[in-house]
């Protein structure tokens, strides 16, 4: 069963539907950058920038939701237990949280089959640097992708 698109999600709710149309705008730059870093036959390199735009990216879909950690640290206790009760609900692993060195090691090892085929890619002339380059666009947009769904579903879990 295939997972429902965050834009269908935040249906009927323009100030969701916005933010995942403000997301996926900044995705598609972060990982169009990405993809350049992986084109470059430097070993390693794609890691690096990877790690690099997703320890900015995720803060930054989670505060188009009003869900990074600064703001959740605005709200009164009651709505910081309600948000993290929807958070749970949701099993949304990077809502409301700084980006660990830990935490972005357990996401790029999911992606870690698409980055180790960029990796080998690589080494093909230019058909590989293009390979590689898509490879790599499309293990960032499948991150960015899932934690803009899990945002939706975690604002459409808390009480109005």
């Amino acid at each position: 069963m295939r997972t429902p698109d965050p834009l269908t999600l935040a249906a009927g709710r323009p100030e969701l539907e916005q933010a995942v149309r403000n997301s996926r705008r900044l995705l598609r730059r972060r990982a169009l950058l990405g993809a350049l870093a992986s084109a470059a036959p430097i070993p390693g390199l794609d890691f690096a920038v990877d790690a690099a735009l997703l320890s900015r990216l995720i803060p930054s879909i989670s505060a188009e939701f009003g869900l990074s950690e600064v703001q959740l640290d605005r709200l009164s206790p009651e709505r910081q237990e309600q948000v993290q009760k929807a958070v749970t609900a949701v099993g949304a692993l990077l809502v409301g949280r700084l980006l660990s060195a830990e935490l972005l090691l357990r996401l790029l090892a999911g992606v870690g089959l698409r980055l180790s085929a960029s990796q080998a890619a690589r080494y093909l002339p230019l058909a590989g640097q293009a390979l590689s380059a898509a490879l790599g666009f499309a293990a960032l947009q499948a991150l960015g992708e899932r934690h803009i769904r899990e945002c939706v579903l975690v604002r459409q879990a808390l009480p109005a």
